[in-house]
């Protein structure tokens, strides 16, 4: 089985706010423990005294909000680009998602809809490919804990059985499950990817995103798992 956690960024109700992002990593369920491990080892480099308690958010970190106010912006930026280089040494199969939506671009629909649906379908295009290549997996979406989570899995019921713009999904093993942050490090771990991508776009700064740039589902040249969402 294939597990996609997904973290959003940005709000899709304010207006001050140009986008909205949702993003996340697919790991095998077997490599989680890499990824775990290397947040960890970064985790015990930082004085904290129950590292293993220490949570990466992007947006806490830069802004130095909590624990991470003993730190100079300059530190607090080099903790983001460590988290996410920490995805370079998974093994296995593995791949980034994201969707990036201009919401002005898809108004009135909601952009948390649209997001969930592109990111949930090409998430199940590339288990598609998988097991047309003889590697048959199935796949389960993990949402941090939020307040979208009886209309994502709802939504989730209604790709799979009736459909959606791009077709049905075929390959999800259940509907999204919803965890609380602070057990998951591979939830926080989406929050820095979407938090990366949101950096990018909203305030055109792309250091974050260049350290996972290129790490998105990809086949044949072609990267399926990056959706940017312009006004046209």
């Amino acid at each position: 089985m294939h597990i996609l956690y997904l973290d959003d960024a940005g709000s899709p109700k304010n207006a001050a706010e140009r986008h909205f992002v949702l993003a996340g990593v697919s790991v095998f369920e077997r490599q989680t423990f890499y990824l775990e491990t290397e947040l960890d080892k970064l985790a015990a480099t930082l004085d904290h005294p129950e590292p293993e308690k220490l949570e990466f958010h992007g947006n806490q970190i830069l802004a130095g909000r909590g624990y991470w106010r003993k730190f100079p912006q300059s530190r607090r930026r080099t903790v983001l680009l460590d988290a996410l280089a920490c995805v370079r040494r998974l093994y296995g199969q593995w791949a980034l998602f994201g969707v990036v939506v201009d919401k002005a671009a898809v108004s009135p629909e909601d952009p948390v809809e649209y997001a969930f649906e592109e990111i949930a379908s090409r998430f199940d295009k590339t288990l598609r490919r998988m097991h047309l290549d003889g590697n048959s997996q199935r796949g389960l979406i993990v949402f941090d804990k939020s307040t979208m989570e009886t209309r994502i899995q709802a939504l989730t019921t209604e790709f799979r059985f009736s459909g959606h713009r791009n077709g049905k999904l075929h390959n999800l093993a259940d509907v999204p499950f919803f965890v609380d942050s602070a057990a998951s490090c591979l939830v926080q771990f989406a929050d820095l990817v979407s938090y990366a991508l949101w950096r990018r776009y909203e305030k055109d700064d792309s250091e974050f995103y260049d350290v996972i740039d290129g790490m998105f589902a990809a086949e044949g040249g072609v990267t399926h798992g990056l959706l940017v969402k312009r006004q046209d």
